[in-house]
């Protein structure tokens, strides 16, 4: 009936009006969600902190790509920036204070551990850290699993071949300098750089070409060492090892047929520079023929040979003994 307020249904109790409620944010499935903290200021884009960032990261990511030359992560070539990619490999490179050129963390990274003790590194010593993209990281690392983390290695700064022997008589020692023949592999490099640090030697020579150079694998197996002892590179190995005879240097080379063995060489107390071939292949025909002496290590007859990192340890061994 018409105007009877009191028929049930009439008239709409209050609060059950359909619709937005003015103040109520919304109802059920058109409730609004909030939209979370304020992002920082490097975060917004537009923003002017935003834009430095962005041109931070593409200068880095610039000059990085600019010395790999387009080589993938890790390509090992001599002379040549290298960049280590993933957690355990960045955390293991700083422990060995390999030399950092930038240290790159994704935005928003996933802390856990390794992370905690890569930034307390970088705070500790002041490395170069860029909060980079992921995007960045993925090119920086030529696609590398970088796992959010990543650093670059700087080209390593080789000396010349005649500052070694220089060097010590400018100490006022008796030279004593580490020469690798054939040796490809990085980590046999750094341990004879380490094993140089350990018994005194002033340096070690490598080749220029066919041979292993100061790349991020040889920094970490020398543990730190490579700061030390500084490594040469000769244009030619053979005319470098003449060059060391008529500077007085008593050039004495390891192979399995050696005429003596290591430990009664007579000349290892004086200027001495010790000649370390590849595993398997041995020394090469032109370098063994510019030496002055072959000795051997004494071995069992089981073992055909040792690699050039162990090799050059028991040399520069009984060559410190015999100094003593």
């Amino acid at each position: 009936m018409a105007g009877n307020s009191r028929r049930r249904g009439a008239m709409r109790k209050e609060g059950t009006k359909k619709g937005m409620v003015v103040g109520s944010g919304g109802q059920r499935r058109k409730a609004l969600g909030g939209k979370g903290p304020t992002p920082r200021a490097e975060e917004r884009p537009g923003h002017v902190k935003s834009r430095r960032t962005n041109v931070a990261v593409r200068k880095g990511a610039t000059s990085a790509g600019r010395a790999r030359t387009g080589r993938p992560a890790g390509s090992g070539r001599p002379g040549a920036a290298e960049t280590i990619a993933g957690r355990n490999s960045v955390v293991e490179a700083l422990r060995a204070h390999v030399p950092v050129k930038v240290l790159y963390v994704a935005e928003r990274i996933d802390v856990d551990d390794r992370i905690r003790e890569v930034l307390r590194t970088a705070a500790d010593r002041r490395l170069p850290l860029l909060e980079a993209p992921r995007a960045e990281l993925d090119r920086v690392t030529g696609g590398a699993a970088h796992q959010g983390v990543a650093l670059t290695v700087p080209a390593y700064e080789y000396a010349h071949p005649d500052d070694l022997v220089a060097a010590a008589r400018a100490a006022g020692e008796s030279p004593l300098v580490v020469a690798l023949d054939g040796v490809t592999d990085p980590r046999n490099l750094g341990a004879v750089v380490r094993s140089a640090a350990a018994f005194g030697a002033h340096g070690v020579v490598v080749p220029e070409r066919r041979s292993a150079g100061m790349t991020a694998g040889a920094w970490k197996t020398s543990a730190g060492a490579a700061a030390r002892v500084p490594v040469a590179r000769a244009t030619n190995l053979a005319r470098q090892l003449r060059t060391y005879a008529e500077a007085g240097l008593f050039v004495v080379a390891l192979a399995g047929d050696g005429d003596v063995e290591i430990g009664s060489v007579e000349t290892a107390a004086s200027p001495l520079c010790l000649v370390v071939g590849a595993e398997g292949a041995g020394l090469s025909r032109v370098a063994r023929q510019a030496c002055d002496l072959v000795a051997r290590i004494p071995i069992a007859r089981e073992v055909e040979s040792l690699n050039a990192g162990v090799a050059a340890g028991i040399a520069l061994y009984e060559v410190t003994r015999a100094r003593r």
